[in-house]
């Protein structure tokens, strides 16, 4: 399974190392082709400004070449040199067929700039039929002070023009981002089915394996309390009896967690609020742990901000939350010292529980209250249980609107924090 899983998230950064190529070289494409058609535009118009020359005597020199008439200050816009005053209407029709003849669909501001006057004499708006133009006519065509008399040509829409030439790339482009996005996220999607099923089957297997054997034990010490001549064996009657009370509880234990799931299912708790003495639940959660404490000599010790504290929190999800954490302090560690404790922060009142166990590693300390999540080591999990106690005791001190936070080392213990308002 973990070699599927390996290999499923080998597939998973694979396919995303190729998306994120294929979206790279699409937009390297897309701004190619938007620089071919740029640079088509500027020849077309280049052409029919030469051809406009070709067809009107607009100066004197012929001799002057088109790069010494015509100027570029900005990519959308052209100043034609001029001597004389060219007759208007056929200065006009000529830029329309100049445009129509070398493809230049996108309206044009013309206008005629006068060097002596130091302004435009004449504006023109130049709308070919089925040529590209923007609702604002009214753009402003900008004025070049020159110490010559020249005709500009001003293409207010060239971009959105260019991008409509385009669009074509584009529309292809975007298909293909949303088929790439749609395919992301289905691996995703079947990512995560995977993980669940994963993590459903191991819960299933620990199920069965936290039930199976305390079963076995109970039926073995049943058989032996049913043989006749136990009764005249008071020692070993007690012992087997000892058992079977001890491998009740711990089933009954279980049974609490599968409870405990069935509280996480839900979007809410059903909150019952009541006003009581923090100190005090601190101190029943200890002594209903006592029979572990016992087992495992563990020590247990209190500090608390003041002799009482008073919280309004629904007591016996609270105290649930607490038999988690300490159980677990006792748990994971050798020879077990927890410590704890309560202050105050501001108007939050802190429940922190320490100890002295083996610690969690920072890559799993952001998942360890995720529902079925066990720490592990290689292929071992090195927590026992359902991975299901760290994701309840979230869930309550969220239902409370408090938070809860992890400080931890390996090798050096783990300190819990939960802070909940006072009011």
């Amino acid at each position: 399974m973990v070699i599927r899983s390996k290999i499923l998230r080998f597939v998973i950064f694979t396919s995303t190392l190729l998306v994120t190529i294929i979206i790279g070289v699409q937009l390297f494409w897309l701004q190619k082709v938007y620089r071919y058609e740029e640079k088509q535009f500027n020849i077309n118009v280049s052409k029919s400004i030469r051809g406009l020359y070709d067809d009107m005597e607009l100066v004197n020199d012929v001799s002057d070449n088109e790069q010494k008439r015509v100027e570029n200050p900005k990519p959308d816009i052209y100043l034609l040199k001029i001597d004389c005053n060219p007759n208007l209407d056929s200065l006009w029709l000529n830029l329309k067929a100049e445009f129509t003849d070398f493809d230049v669909y996108t309206d044009c501001k013309a206008a005629i700039y006068s060097a002596e006057k130091n302004a435009f004499t004449i504006e023109e708006y130049i709308d070919l039929p089925d040529s590209y133009h923007a609702s604002d006519k009214d753009t402003r065509t900008p004025l070049f002070k020159k110490d010559y008399s020249y005709i500009i040509l001003f293409f207010p829409h060239r971009a959105q023009y260019i991008l409509q030439q385009m669009l074509f790339w584009i529309t292809s482009g975007i298909l293909l981002l949303l088929v790439l996005i749609g395919f992301g996220a289905s691996i995703f999607y079947l990512y995560r089915q995977k993980f669940l099923n994963e993590t459903q089957k191991d819960f299933v297997n620990n199920f069965t394996h936290e039930f199976k054997t305390p079963l076995a034990v109970i039926k073995i010490a049943a058989d032996v309390l049913k043989q006749d001549n136990i009764t005249e064996k008071p020692d070993r009657l007690k012992n087997y009896a000892g058992i079977i009370v001890e491998q009740t509880a711990h089933l009954q234990a279980q049974v609490q967690r599968l409870l405990e799931i069935a509280y996480t299912d839900r979007s809410s708790l059903p909150l019952e609020k009541e006003y009581f003495d923090v100190n005090v639940l601190i101190q029943q959660a200890i002594n209903d742990l006592q029979p572990l404490i016992e087992q495992k000599k563990a020590t247990v010790q209190t500090a608390y901000a003041a002799p009482s504290c008073f919280i309004a929190a629904d007591k016996s999800y609270l105290l649930l939350a607490l038999i988690n954490l300490v159980e677990n302090a006792i748990k994971y560690a050798a020879q077990p010292v927890i410590i704890v404790s309560t202050y105050e922060s501001g108007n939050d009142l802190c429940i922190s529980i320490r100890d002295n166990g083996i610690g969690i590693a920072p890559e799993h300390q952001k998942k360890i209250f995720e529902r079925f999540y066990r720490v592990t080591q290689g292929d071992i999990h090195m927590a026992k249980g359902f991975g299901l106690g760290l994701n309840f005791v979230k869930k309550v001190i969220d239902e409370h609107g408090g938070k809860i936070e992890l400080h931890s080392e390996l090798k050096k213990g783990s300190t819990f924090i939960i802070k909940i308002q006072k009011k």
